[in-house]
């Protein structure tokens, strides 16, 4: 038996790419599950890989993260369900492309609701749960809120804002034995950028992930979502018990590349 076998974890942005190979990382350690996407066809999928894979119990949430009280519902439901939360995983996010004088406000607005303040609330209303289990949080950052990505400045700002909360939330919940860490990943080959107005209509994606592939030092490839769901095990686990205000890049040498090699 794991030190997972007992605990509950909660995924949002479950049902695709790094999503995904976190529910079936965590299920594989026997976890119970709570896992949310606004896809609810590739959610059932999920779910259905992480009952064989071995989570104890699994809980599907259908929810689109732009709607509060549909967050509110997601832990409402997983606390109703299990009674606990030992680790909350903020990993949903979307990408957009456009510079500061092209990219309309609606993607802004998109942008911000996901990738930041969907992971700020479900954080707040899990604080009394995470304070009782001893808990964690673990957010998805990205290597954009680090380094300029060029057509890519909403994406970077809500990284970058996800960085600042990670740190900022660590000292703010540590007198409540609460851990709050973040990972970093380079580019990994998921749906994010299949999204309508994720690239320029002159990129398509084979040739976008072929290029990025070669500025990613360590090899010449792409982050594997299997390396960054180890990366979130190790955080959530005992043997991180020390580390919280971390943010961990799992990005083969990306950051060390820096700006210049950008599509």
């Amino acid at each position: 038996m794991t030190e997972f076998a007992s605990k509950v974890v909660l995924v949002s942005g479950a049902a695709s790419g790094i999503g995904q190979a976190i529910a079936n990382a965590f299920a594989k350690k026997g976890a119970s599950l709570s896992l949310v996407d606004k896809d609810e066809e590739n959610l059932n999928k999920v779910t259905e890989q992480c009952k064989k894979a071995g989570a104890r119990k699994v809980l599907a949430v259908v929810a689109d993260l732009r709607v509060e009280d549909n967050i509110v519902r997601a832990m409402n439901e997983t606390i109703e369900t299990f009674d606990r939360l030992d680790v909350l995983v903020n990993n949903a996010g979307v990408f957009r492309m456009g510079s500061v004088a092209e990219a309309p406000m609606e993607s802004f607005d998109l942008l911000f609701h996901v990738n930041v303040k969907a992971h700020f609330h479900f954080t707040k209303l899990a604080v009394p749960h995470l304070e009782k289990t001893k808990g964690n949080v673990i957010n998805m950052t990205s290597v954009a809120g680090e380094m300029l990505i060029p057509g890519g400045i909403l994406y970077g700002m809500t990284n970058a804002a996800m960085i600042y909360f990670t740190k900022s939330a660590a000292l703010g919940l540590a007198g409540k034995e609460i851990r709050v860490n973040a990972v970093s990943p380079g580019l990994c080959k998921t749906n994010i950028m299949g999204a309508p107005g994720a690239l320029r209509l002159d990129v398509n994606e084979a040739s976008f992930y072929g290029f990025e592939a070669k500025t990613h030092p360590l090899g010449g490839v792409l982050v594997e979502t299997e390396d960054v769901a180890n990366a979130i095990l190790f955080l959530a686990s005992n043997s991180a018990r020390a580390i919280t205000g971390t943010c961990l890049a799992v990005d083969r040498g990306r950051l060390l590349a820096g700006s210049a090699n950008n599509f």
